[in-house]
């Protein structure tokens, strides 16, 4: 096995932990701080989407798709798809931010 796949599915693991992460503590009691939860969705997948700018679509899921899953399971809320707006926006801003960056390089 190569070690770009080990690093993927290190990826992989970590962009699973951080979904149900963000999502949980989206769902405490207490909290309401919705922009706090979105800010958090974009800038996860930003970080995920700049190390791996291919598979940006698969981090905003990945990410992203937990809130909503959670908030219609359980509450029927339908208007936390709104989460995989920011993940997507995240995912795809670190993905154009690192291949920017690429350019800037070679110039």
């Amino acid at each position: 096995m190569k070690k770009e796949d080990n690093n993927m599915w290190a990826l992989l693991l970590a962009a699973l932990a951080t979904g149900p992460a963000i999502a949980w503590m989206d769902t405490r009691p207490h909290w309401d701080d919705t922009a706090i939860s979105a800010a958090a969705l974009f800038l996860g997948c930003a970080v995920f989407g700049s190390v791996r700018p291919k598979y940006a679509w698969l981090w905003a899921l990945l990410i992203g798709a937990w809130i909503p899953a959670v908030g219609i399971a359980r509450y029927h809320n339908y208007g936390t798809l709104l989460a995989l707006a920011f993940a997507v926006a995240g995912a795809y801003s670190g993905a154009l931010s690192r291949n920017l960056l690429a350019r800037a390089d070679d110039a």
